[in-house]
């Protein structure tokens, strides 16, 4: 979840402010019967020699409120952070590859006129579904001088036409057709990939345009290397129902050659950096504390933890950052 800067700054702002509510009723004058309590409280001691005060206040450390600190539920709403349970997962040798959409082989078709003549009629446009049997236009036989009806072979959408009315229907396609509900990814492998990604290997395939993950697992290697990238082409099946993917559009995609279970994992957006150590920031009600781990492998979203966590803690695990620089401001109070 990225804040827009000015949401972040109003984020920021009410952080600041409850710091300054604490500091200013730490400032409070005190109360008279306050005052009277501590009077005495003073002259109880009287007679003492100083080396018990100076114990007291060598004693005195805010190490309870280090690398803690107190965000407001309805602040951290705001503030975007999200926290989760620490549990079991699964890390993967993952490759992360390019590719293309394409429709899917046999669900795609060039419509021609089966005689040659003058188009009459055209009732079909690009974007339209159409059924199969559907007129999509009329031509007049140059032989029987009689019309005939260009129907779609199947099921799908209209992605070209090529042809007006008052055209000569010739060897030319009137028409390019594809059943959309599902399609192919051509993903591009080279070097040493092309050797360790085979068939049947789970694959995430990511939009581009808005971050849409589809998993699915890879259906074939094609035999042939494609021509002009000289690489290995691998393919995969998606499903779009939603009509959301789209012929011809780039994707991203992680292919996942191995994954091993690990018993405690989180996702790398937890993980902060303080004095050079790898920490994470576990909640307990409102107050958030920071907590250094020790880590293990880790995949392209999530990493191991060895140790500092326990199975069910909460975990932040969105705007960890947001909760690191609350903490620092509060450390840096408690140096003046």
């Amino acid at each position: 979840m990225n804040l827009h800067p000015a949401i972040l700054a109003a984020v920021l702002l009410m952080l600041a402010a409850c710091g300054r509510a604490g500091e200013d009723a730490a400032r409070q004058p005190t109360p008279p019967s306050a005052a009277a309590g501590k009077a005495g409280a003073a002259d109880a001691h009287d007679g003492h020699d100083d080396h018990g005060s100076e114990d007291g206040e060598a004693g005195h450390t805010h190490d309870e409120d280090e690398g803690q600190t107190t965000i407001a539920a309805a602040i951290a709403e705001a503030a975007g952070i999200r926290t989760a349970a620490a549990g079991p997962g699964v890390i993967r040798d993952e490759h992360e590859v390019q590719g293309i959409v394409t429709p899917v082989e046999g669900r795609h078709a060039r419509v021609v006129a089966r005689f040659p003549g003058p188009v009459r009629a055209v009732r079909a446009g690009v974007g339209d579904r159409v059924r199969r049997g559907q007129a999509l236009a009329v031509v007049e036989s140059n032989i029987s001088l009689s019309d005939y009806t260009v129907s779609a072979p199947f099921d799908g959408t209209i992605l070209s036409r090529n042809v007006a009315v008052g055209d000569l229907a010739g060897e030319a396609p009137l028409f390019e057709i594809a059943d959309l509900s599902s399609l192919w990814v051509d993903l591009h492998l080279f070097g040493r990939d092309a050797q360790h990604i085979t068939d049947g290997l789970p694959v995430e395939v990511i939009r581009l345009t808005d971050g849409h993950v589809a998993a699915t697992a890879l259906d074939r290697i094609l035999p042939s290397t494609a021509t002009a990238s000289q690489s290995t082409v691998a393919r995969a099946r998606i499903d779009n129902a939603d009509g959301q993917w789209r012929p011809g559009a780039a994707v991203r995609a992680r292919v996942s050659v191995s994954e091993r279970s690990v018993p405690l994992a989180v996702p790398l957006g937890a993980l902060q950096k303080t004095g050079g150590r790898d920490v994470v920031y576990v909640r307990d009600g409102e107050r958030y504390r920071e907590r250094p781990v020790r880590l293990g492998e880790r995949d392209g979203r999530r990493v191991e933890v060895l140790d500092g966590l326990a199975a069910g803690d909460a975990v932040v695990v969105e705007q960890s950052y947001l909760v690191k620089a609350d903490i620092g401001k509060a450390g840096a109070g408690h140096e003046h």
